[in-house]
């Protein structure tokens, strides 16, 4: 395995394009990460030309790299390879990528990242090198990390990428003293809410939540604005909802929505109950809770990973449970959606914190982007270390 520190103007240029096609995929490829690939024959004295593109589009259809090589068919041999991910070595619903681009006798394969699984890391390079294929690594890496930050972190850490979701008024409140919350914020921030949750694997929120605005937490074609919406909605996130006392109600919309509906609760409560909402629709799974009563968050997430395959976990849900995953640092990116209105003093806060008395107390953000979504804006922020 070799890394350049430096690659070309082609090299940028081509990986860019690969990226742009693996984007393709943002809506569609769950669990299996976004991945686009560009071969291009190498002409003399020139750049080259691009004969087979290809991304990744849903798990058990072929990979970005054979859809590339079946375009280019008998140019690809002595061509360069440009992905977006280490091609796999191993065989599961298709064929090993880096077998096919063996096979297909590229010259070249330029690599933004390696497999990011530690089970598997490195060994597609190695087989390619071992065909006598040069091999270049790290070409615009950090692009290529964002495309998939869900799939690194549950092959790295075992657990899915939270990102957590809140509208709020401009002094910071999120619903009225009753309850009532819809709507904030304006119907392009609720179409940028829909294709959050396009992206991700599962939709988490507390049983409050559900209980107040009787959440559907469904992606919805009219709000996406996609050109490919209906093919979108086909696969509807996982929701998950937090509800230690069994209080959701049996007739919740959720319940009867397309897709699966789990409900996380502790032993404590009846049988019955679980029973009736089984029959509901719901998957009920049942967790010790910890000393504090409530589920275990991190005992939850690391379940998540590992039974659901849940790469990308979109949070949206009230200041406890906000509060709560963020106290835990569990928290990997916030979305803050800001409306120009106001709500009053006797309006519910966005998050509730505990322990925070001090201005020493404080938990700092660190802001990536700020943008207006049409009249409301949108803040992206991450936690900062303490």
């Amino acid at each position: 395995m070799s890394s350049r520190t430096l690659f070309s103007e082609a090299d940028h240029r081509y990986m860019a394009r690969a990226l742009q096609l693996a984007k393709r995929g943002l809506y569609t490829t769950d669990p299996n990460p976004r991945v686009g690939c560009v071969i291009v024959q190498q002409l003399p004295g020139q750049s080259g030309r691009i004969v087979g593109e290809g991304f990744h589009l849903r798990t058990g259809e072929p990979h970005a790299e054979i859809h590339a090589l079946n375009a280019a068919g008998e140019h690809a041999k002595g061509a360069t390879a440009y992905v977006t991910l280490e091609p796999c070595s191993h065989t599961g619903r298709t064929g090993p990528c880096a077998v096919a681009l063996a096979n297909a006798q590229v010259a070249r394969v330029v690599v933004a990242m390696v497999d990011p699984n530690p089970q598997v890391s490195g060994r597609g390079i190695e087989l390619l090198k071992a065909a006598g294929i040069e091999v270049d690594v790290g070409l615009l890496e950090a692009d290529a990390r964002a495309l998939n930050p869900g799939f690194i972190a549950r092959m790295q850490h075992k657990r899915p990428f939270v990102r957590l979701k809140m509208a709020m008024s401009l002094d910071g409140r999120t619903a009225m003293g009753s309850g009532e919350s819809q709507w904030i914020t304006g119907q392009e921030a609720r179409c940028h809410v829909q294709r959050l949750r396009a992206r991700s694997s599962a939709i988490l929120s507390g049983v409050e939540s559900i209980i107040m605005d009787d959440s559907r937490l469904t992606l919805r074609a009219e709000q996406l604005q996609l050109e490919n919406a209906e093919s979108v909605v086909l696969r509807q996130p996982l929701r998950v909802i937090l509800d230690t006392r069994l209080r959701l109600p049996l007739a919740a919309a959720c319940l009867s929505e397309p897709g699966r509906t789990l409900v996380m609760t502790t032993p404590a409560h009846s049988p019955e109950k679980r029973a009736k909402l089984t029959a509901a629709g719901a998957e009920v799974h049942v967790f010790e809770a910890g000393s504090d009563g409530r589920l275990p968050l991190n005992e939850l997430l690391d379940w998540l990973a590992k039974h659901e395959q849940v790469n990308e976990l979109l949070v949206e849900t009230g200041a406890t449970l906000a509060g709560a995953l963020l106290d835990a640092k569990l928290v990997d990116e916030l979305q803050l959606f800001v409306a120009p209105t106001l709500l009053g003093g006797e309006a519910k806060p966005l998050f509730a914190l505990p322990g925070l008395s001090r201005m020493a107390d404080q938990r700092r953000l660190k802001i990536h982007d700020i943008r207006a979504v049409g009249s409301d804006w949108r803040i992206i922020a991450t936690p900062q270390p303490d």
